[in-house]
């Protein structure tokens, strides 16, 4: 198999011969890793877990953590699931990497469309899964949303959606995404949303595919999924806390290949995301710090600022040259676009990660602005 190069050793190797202006303390706004304290009740119940290490860990999850997640889909998005309907997961990574797979292994030409930009693990399931990719482009033009073609989605066996958006910050209204369960049935093939980020919003909650399938008349969720995880709401990504949710048919045999995998969450990490999916206080805490970051970068840099995400979607004149320079001369590391997107999407902007305090952020914006204005 042959795998694109990861977006972050792109950038080393597009700053490897600069020597950035020691005059600045570094800055890396890159990686879409909170920087607040993983919160200390959350800390707690993982030390005093620890003696569980002595434990295998069950593929299906633990009941806590199974009734934990099922519990936030409720508060959430106001959906009961069953028990059948929910796969805890060792994070999101892993299971947007081996679902593909599994989905696909038995189709004899397997076609995935996923949007464009993206998380490479997308991409990195595809060429494993030896599938036919289409791309789903956001670009200004269309509100950073995709535009429905049904003569290529016909095609498809698997669409992935990431709403909120990584890296464009965009949202689907639930009348959008009402509209591709719709597409999923109509032309038989599985939709699954990414919603990582559905817990990091400034005003009105993101909603779910799951809402949508209900608002389409499928309340099975036949051919609908969404995943989440707790590593951005929780600002816990190392507990590795996902799950994916939705139809029970097609759960029910991931499962059962999940357990040949051999990624179970170990028994303490299970019992601290347990008491993270149950607890909305600390959320509101890290939503309140985002919007704070969010309006900084709002007044300096005069952007609009996104409905969710903790991301910038910064236009500028060239993607690489920008982010050079802004290294070179403000030791500020950000991505370019063009290192998450294919075919000339995502040239022409980079993507400022909001993860730090409100002092970094605010010396991080002012740099920014000073290279845009130079």
């Amino acid at each position: 198999m042959q795998f694109e190069t990861y977006p972050f050793e792109k950038l080393t190797a597009l700053l490897a011969d600069i020597t950035p202006n020691g005059a600045y303390t570094p800055l890396t706004l890159t990686i879409g890793e909170p920087q607040f304290a993983t919160p200390d009740f959350i800390q707690h119940t993982l030390q005093t877990a620890s003696p569980l290490l002595n434990k295998y860990p069950k593929t299906a999850g633990e009941a806590e953590l199974r009734e934990a997640q099922r519990g936030f889909v409720k508060r959430r998005f106001h959906i009961e699931l069953d028990d059948t309907q929910i796969i805890p997961t060792f994070g999101t990574r892993e299971l947007l990497f081996n679902f593909p797979q599994f989905l696909l292994a038995k189709r004899p030409d397997p076609v995935m469309a996923f949007t464009n930009p993206f998380y490479q693990i997308y991409e990195g399931a595809a060429i494993a899964a030896n599938a036919k990719v289409l791309h789903l482009n956001l670009m200004p033009q269309n509100g950073f949303l995709p535009e429905i073609n049904e003569a290529r989605l016909a095609e498809c066996d698997l669409v992935i959606l990431n709403f909120p958006n990584n890296p464009t910050a965009s949202v689907m209204p639930l009348e959008t995404m009402t509209e591709w369960v719709r597409l999923a049935l109509k032309h038989d093939f599985v939709l699954l949303n990414d919603e990582c980020y559905s817990e990091i919003y400034t005003h009105t909650p993101p909603p779910s595919i799951l809402q949508a399938s209900i608002k389409a008349g499928n309340p099975r969720f036949k051919n609908i999924l969404a995943i989440n995880s707790v590593s951005k709401r929780s600002s816990a990504p190392g507990l590795r806390s996902g799950f994916i949710a939705g139809d029970e048919r097609i759960l029910k045999n991931y499962l059962r290949y999940r357990t040949y995998v051999g990624c179970a969450s170990p028994l303490p990490l299970q019992k601290a995301a347990a008491a993270a999916w149950n607890d909305e206080d600390h959320v509101e805490i890290f939503r309140q710090k985002y919007r704070q970051n969010f309006q900084i970068a709002a007044e300096i840099l005069e952007v609009p600022v996104p409905e969710a995400t903790f991301y910038i979607w910064l236009a500028v004149d060239d993607e690489l040259a920008f982010t050079r320079r802004l290294y070179a001369e403000y030791n500020l590391k950000v991505l370019p676009g063009s290192f998450l997107g294919r075919e000339g999407i995502g040239q022409g902007f980079v993507r400022i990660a909001l993860v730090e305090s409100t002092e970094k952020t605010v010396e991080a914006c002012h740099r920014i602005r000073d290279c845009l204005k130079g």
